[in-house]
């Protein structure tokens, strides 16, 4: 259970900022001759502030947003751990296992809702932040990284059998 949480909540942070991943460091492109179907590493694109042409400016604002918004969620983050350990410590059975239990659960409910939240209010916060140009080519980006990855995934099947 706690593996699926991790992975839960590590696919909704990546999904929420997939198309605002403002802060990666810019990439360098594939090298001459590599093939489509070369490892990941190899096949790096620029980033999203290179590709939406963002200002130093614009930069900075993002980063610190995303600091901020970081920060934000650090205490909850950290009181959440602290819930996780003392069910992972509870003995089954007793009354202590059933009360971290039901607290580890509201506390899960309550940080996926305060995530989703903080997540929005990021995205709405940097997008207020671009340009009606910087907007609609993100648009494009968004969904041509969507078409990529419905490609990815019919493939996959394909590739695993």
């Amino acid at each position: 259970m706690r593996k699926s949480m991790i992975r839960s909540t590590l696919l909704a942070s990546l999904l929420a900022c997939s198309s605002l991943a403002f802060a990666a460091t810019p990439q360098q492109t594939a090298a001459p001759g590599t093939s489509a179907a070369a490892p990941r590493a190899q096949q790096q694109r620029p980033s999203l502030f290179d590709q939406l042409g963002l200002t130093d400016a614009q930069r900075t604002s993002v980063r610190q947003l995303m600091q901020q918004n970081f920060q934000q969620a650090r205490p909850e983050m950290q009181s959440l751990m602290q819930k996780r350990l003392a069910f992972d410590n509870a003995t089954p059975g007793t009354s202590q296992f059933q009360s971290t239990t039901s607290d580890l659960a509201a506390a899960e409910s309550s940080a996926a809702r305060d995530q989703v939240q903080r997540q929005a209010d990021l995205r709405t916060k940097i997008y207020n932040l671009l340009t009606s140009e910087q907007r609609t080519k993100l648009a494009s980006l968004v969904q041509q990284r969507q078409h990529e990855m419905q490609q990815r995934r019919s493939a996959a099947p394909a590739a695993s059998h």
